[in-house]
């Protein structure tokens, strides 16, 4: 064997250990390893990941690139190539629900940014090619059909389900779709209950990869409806630095923990202000609390938004999906969406789920 020829055993020992981002197993042992060639001294691999994984797809191509360069001693060419790989989302939750994840965002307190970071996150993960569906479980103070400048009505099925609003290719149901936006929703915890479980139950969502769940603020009984009608993937919460803020998002942390969801993370909105004129940065609520905050609680910190006047006006516009388009805010969204989803694969890959009959 040359110094340049490539040592296939090897080869196939790195595949049968690389994992699966969405499920956390061997791609070779779920046969998402689709070809590999070799001609000379250059390697083709080509893996098949989902639309669950697509935010981790240029992650994933070069962590591969990388192991098989490092551990075939570097003397190779390789070039890894991604394709999709369909794996359909199984039931969830004994109401039909077919989802991979379901992600709740919640806030101790109101005035936070909650709505606008549930709305950006999931046009993140819809941006990035996963299925994606945002609900709208603030009953009392239904924001997302503003945020995303939405105001059908939904209609039904011939199976008499709901229809949700797609708002290019977002799948969206709010009660802001069907109650007219100056009467006041006046329920107790019975009809609330009712109402989110309709909407999970009822509506015609499709296969999805990840619902996004925006939460009313505050710690109501609606994560305890969650928690009892379907497995939630975690929770993440949103606050602003300053420590009134904070001690309601410890609240908030706190709920969701006592009904077992997991915390996926924390978000610092608010963050500081970035004046435009002199390019000054104003700590006007204070800076990193919310970061300091999840340390001492041993949550993930997925990372912070500036207060940015071209982020509040996309909102007001329902324009929200610029906050991507926009140079000067798009980082920001996107870190947080890359590193909430990382922060899911990792924890999948420290310890895999057991597969479902139909991935066998």
């Amino acid at each position: 064997m040359s110094d340049n020829s490539i040592d296939t055993a090897a080869v196939e020992s790195i595949l049968q250990d690389f994992t699966d981002p969405e499920t956390g197993r061997s791609l070779k042992k779920m046969d998402q390893v689709v070809d590999v060639s070799i001609e000379g001294d250059q390697l083709q691999v080509t893996i098949g990941l989902t639309s669950y994984s697509a935010p981790l797809w240029d992650d994933t191509r070069e962590q591969l690139t990388e192991r098989l360069q490092t551990q075939l001693a570097g003397k190779i060419g390789v070039n890894v190539k991604v394709v999709e790989h369909d794996r359909p989302a199984q039931p969830i939750g004994g109401i039909g629900l077919t989802v991979k994840s379901v992600i709740a965002v919640g806030s101790g307190k109101g005035g936070v940014g909650k709505s606008t970071i549930a709305a950006t996150l999931a046009l993140g993960l819809k941006r990035s090619g996963a299925k994606v569906g945002l609900m709208d479980a603030d009953v009392y103070g239904p924001s997302i059909p503003h945020l995303l400048g939405v105001n059908e009505k939904p209609t039904a099925t011939a199976e008499k389900r709901l229809q949700p609003i797609d708002a290019d290719g977002l799948k969206l149901m709010s009660m802001g779709f069907l109650v007219p936006p100056d009467e006041a929703i006046i329920w107790r915890g019975p009809m609330l209950h009712g109402a989110i479980t309709q909407f999970l139950r009822d509506t015609d969502w499709g296969d999805l990869d990840y619902l996004i769940i925006d939460m009313p603020p505050g710690t109501g009984d609606i994560a305890l409806t969650l928690s009892q009608l379907l497995p939630l993937t975690g929770a993440v919460v949103v606050c602003t630095p300053q420590d009134v803020a904070l001690l309601d998002a410890v609240k908030a942390v706190a709920m969701f923990r006592k009904v077992n969801i997991p915390l996926l993370g924390v978000v610092e909105n608010m963050s500081y202000f970035l004046c435009p004129d002199n390019g000054k940065r104003y700590d006007i609520f204070g800076s990193g609390g919310a970061r300091r905050k999840a340390e001492e609680l041993a949550v993930p910190f997925l990372g912070e938004v500036p207060i940015h006047i071209a982020i509040r006006q996309r909102g007001d516009a329902g324009e929200t999906s610029g906050n991507y388009t926009d140079q000067e805010s798009a980082p920001y969204f996107e870190r947080i969406c890359h590193s909430l989803v990382k922060n899911i694969a990792g924890t999948k890959a420290a310890d895999p789920p057991m597969p479902s009959l139909s991935v066998l």
